[in-house]
């Protein structure tokens, strides 16, 4: 158990000030965001130029700088997304009413670009690094895009807890797609997956050697951190709290059951005209 000790701890450590640095530059002045992304867009060639130099290494040191470079890259795509850059053609509260294949498909095109983006993404990375002995950066990477779909799905699905913290306030009218009620069938199968994976993955990290152990040492972290940001869903605890540091002390915005409308998964009116004030508000600043 002593060689996931290190990767643990290495990949909780990094994950954590990197998410946190990427909500610190949202919360900046909207002025400044078209530098930030530049300068994100500047260290994502050079993390692209790591994944390609690190792939065909064996040792642990070239795990540990792919995944590094992975989350660099991951952090561009956090950073373009929350700052409104990259994110769907609509841009609309959902209206009020609307149901099943309707609401999916309005809700998908919130963020379809972003998505579309990161599967892109992934296939780039696995294309150079296509039969290379490290593969750790993209493992990583479509990691991180898998367990955060499996998260979107669960909350577009409902599940009993939601915050809405680190959501900027032009990104607020995502809200209005949540659904607030007890967790489905499909959040069952979604934790049932990500620990049979992590399972998986540690027995995997315990058998190899070398850099290969590292690479699934990593990976095991990476989906135990994702279980229990699943399980943030159905807990009334913030994990927002965590990241007040990064976030300029913001409490967080808990979504309940009495801001929904009568249909039970819609924002209120209110809320819906305050989601498309604010981002038009933000969009006038920009």
């Amino acid at each position: 158990m002593s060689s996931l000790a290190l990767p643990l701890l290495f990949a909780t450590v990094l994950w954590f000030f990197a998410t946190g640095f990427v909500l610190w530059l949202d919360r900046l002045p909207s002025r400044t965001w078209p530098a930030s992304l530049v300068g994100a867009t500047i260290a994502s060639g050079f993390a692209m130029g790591g994944v390609i130099a690190t792939a065909p290494m064996t040792g642990s040191a070239g795990a540990y700088a792919a995944f590094a470079c992975a989350l660099v890259l991951w952090g561009w795509h956090e950073l373009s997304f929350l700052m409104g850059f990259v994110t769907g053609p609509n841009r609309e509260a959902c209206p009020p009413g609307a149901a099943g294949w309707r609401r999916f498909r309005l809700a998908a095109a919130t963020l379809i670009h972003h998505e579309v983006a990161m599967f892109l993404t992934v296939l780039l990375m696995a294309a150079v690094t296509w039969k290379q002995p490290n593969q750790t950066a993209t493992l990583t990477f479509m990691l991180l895009f898998v367990m955060r779909l499996s998260a979107k799905f669960n909350i577009f699905a409902g599940v009993p807890h939601l915050s809405t913290a680190m959501m900027p306030d032009h990104m607020r009218y995502l809200a209005s797609y949540f659904r607030i009620r007890p967790a489905r069938l499909f959040f069952a199968f979604s934790l049932t997956g990500i620990s049979v994976l992590a399972a998986w993955l540690g027995n995997a990290a315990l058998s190899a050697e070398g850099g290969l152990a590292t690479c699934y040492a990593l990976a095991f972290a990476l989906v135990v951190l994702a279980f229990i940001e699943h399980g943030f869903l159905v807990v009334p605890w913030q994990d927002t709290s965590l990241f007040r540091w990064a976030m300029g002390g913001a409490e967080g915005n808990r979504i309940s059951q009495p801001t929904l409308a009568a249909a039970g998964h819609l924002p209120e009116a209110a809320t819906i005209r305050q989601s498309k004030t604010l981002a038009a508000v933000d969009r006038a600043r920009q």
